[in-house]
């Protein structure tokens, strides 16, 4: 099913984030969502964006000749190539999900190409998908028919694991500092929405982190899902946990990962959303999510 066009990934520092930045906005809405019921704070929170009620039409795509989704190898752990040369990652394995869902295995293929190259490929019919993180913007959907999100990136609060700051809102935060990258849609969210902390703007996040970790400020706020490989690593070493949260604020974040398809074929967008709700439903993207990202960012 794999077929990488280069055989090795880029590993610059960050570069997974920035493909997720491509999704972020400014605006003036968030929500804050629970996805585990009181009493089990302890096990891993599974995000589901899905409605279980609806009923969704299984779609016939038999008549379909192929499904080669296009992706890259430069935002780990979505796509890289692991230590045997071998394409992987959690789109590599969803998209191999979304195919067993369809019943189209022997007709699936996912290729990498360099970030720069995928609208082309696109356009010269090298590829029936995206599924690299395209944002879902007013441009882009005029290209592009998108699924709905299989995935959403919150905004998140971290402490000290120490700290007695648990259940964080307006209220608790009030006059605490809390560190935030400079300039980010993050900055905006937390000016605008805890109008009372005190705000540390950065311009490195490991000089926010380190900040964190001397007490020199309260908490730090930003991208969960950044976050969330901070707190399993070495440099953090166990000092900080998440807490409140997670913040899914669309107009400022964006609305997630989504998979696109060329315009003109909006049906093929439709059985993705089937196939990712069945996926939610049977408890394979749970299983996905949590191989990928052991520490929950949700």
């Amino acid at each position: 099913m794999t077929n990488p066009k280069h055989s090795s990934p880029s590993y610059a520092p960050g570069a997974w984030l920035a493909r997720a930045r491509r999704s972020i906005g400014l605006g003036l809405a968030v929500v804050l969502f629970a996805f585990v019921a009181p009493g089990h704070a302890q096990e891993p929170e599974i995000p589901n964006f899905w409605d279980m009620k609806e009923q969704l039409q299984k779609p016939n795509v038999s008549a379909l000749p192929r499904l080669r989704f296009l992706t890259t190898t430069d935002f780990p752990p979505f796509n890289f190539i692991d230590g045997n040369g071998r394409l992987s990652g959690f789109h590599v394995d969803l998209a191999r999900a979304i195919c067993r869902e369809l019943q189209i295995e022997p007709k699936c293929q996912i290729q990498a190409l360099p970030w720069n190259e995928l609208e082309g490929a696109m356009r010269a019919g090298d590829g029936e998908a995206l599924l690299a993180g395209l944002p879902a913007t007013a441009d882009s959907r005029k290209l592009y028919a998108f699924s709905r999100p299989y995935l959403r990136f919150p905004a998140r609060f971290i402490v000290r694991r120490l700290s007695d700051l648990k259940q964080l809102d307006a209220a608790a935060l009030s006059g605490k500092r809390v560190g935030v990258l400079a300039g980010s849609a993050h900055e905006q969210l937390l000016r605008d929405y805890f109008p009372d902390v005190q705000p540390v703007t950065f311009t490195r996040q490991d000089w926010l982190y380190r900040d964190l970790k001397e007490s020199k400020i309260d908490a730090a706020f930003g991208d969960g899902m950044r976050m969330s490989f901070w707190l399993s690593g070495s440099d953090a070493a166990g000092c900080c946990r998440f807490a409140g949260g997670p913040y899914m604020a669309p107009d400022y974040l964006g609305d997630g990962l989504s998979v696109a398809v060329k315009a003109e074929t909006p049906e093929l967008a439709a059985a993705f959303d089937y196939a990712l709700r069945e996926i939610t439903a049977k408890g394979t993207f749970a299983e996905l999510y949590l191989r990928y990202f052991p520490v929950s960012f949700f």
